[in-house]
């Protein structure tokens, strides 16, 4: 039999502090607040039909099929039709903005730092023995192994060891500075002299390097890392005392 059990608003609060959220959270407040205030600034405007098409969009990502499915997810994460439709508002205007603010920008920041967005299709192998790791990189060389048959021996992690170690394609951002190097220097397909970082010794099998081009989804990553840094620097500028003091 199941047992009922009443929660809150003070009660949520509590859990949230007793988590260590409260700066996060706070710095999502700012966020939407600084957001609110640029897109009034900016004199951008949301029309019905642009609500709805959100709106629709949403419910798909979160597979809501019905009305009962609506209500059915909005009462589990505690939110309101009105909830619903500020936060579809909020979604909206914050992906204006960032069209506004930096849509000119995509192109001249492309070129000037494309080497950031060359990626790699990688396999890697992280060892403890710097010696082991010199061993299967020459008897990997010599053929005497396959770089497969090592990471099935080698990797713990059994679902990574299912895939032969293989990382999927990583950017330059995504690899320490001392992989990210080697890696972009490589003539694919080459298997790299063990590197030594803090998280052991590598080895990596770069399959292909891929160039990067100014598609859609990258012009929205770029858009995505603008608004980000643009919205980190307005974020530190902001004291919010007052909040501050009441989560004491």
């Amino acid at each position: 039999m199941s047992k009922s059990m009443m929660i809150t608003k003070e009660d949520i609060l509590q859990q949230v502090k007793l988590s260590f959220k409260i700066p996060e959270i706070i710095e999502q407040i700012v966020s939407r607040k600084i957001i609110t205030e640029a897109v009034a600034e900016a004199g951008i405007k949301v029309e019905t039909e642009e609500l709805q098409k959100a709106a629709d969009q949403i419910r798909l990502i979160n597979q809501l099929h019905s009305a009962d499915d609506t209500w059915a997810w909005l009462e589990k994460h505690g939110l309101s039709l009105e909830d619903y439709e500020e936060m579809v508002y909020n979604n909206l205007i914050s992906g204006k903005l960032v069209a506004r603010l930096f849509a000119d920008q995509v192109e001249p920041y492309f070129f000037e730092n494309q080497l950031n967005y060359t990626s790699a299709v990688i396999y890697e192998i992280i060892l403890d023995d710097e010696d082991l790791a010199i061993e299967l990189f020459y008897a990997i060389k010599e053929k005497e192994m396959s770089f497969y048959d090592v990471a099935h021996k080698y990797i713990q992690d059994k679902e990574l060891s299912r895939k032969c170690g293989y990382l999927g394609t990583v950017q330059r951002k995504d690899l320490k500075p001392e992989i990210s190097a080697a890696v972009f220097a490589a003539k694919p397909p080459q298997l790299l002299k063990p590197i030594i970082t803090s998280k052991g010794v590598h080895l990596i099998l770069v399959e292909e390097i891929i160039q990067p081009e100014l598609d859609n989804g990258l012009r929205l990553q770029i858009m995505s890392d603008l608004f980000g840094a643009w919205m980190k620097q307005r974020v530190e500028e902001v004291e919010v005392p007052i909040l501050q003091e009441a989560t004491r």
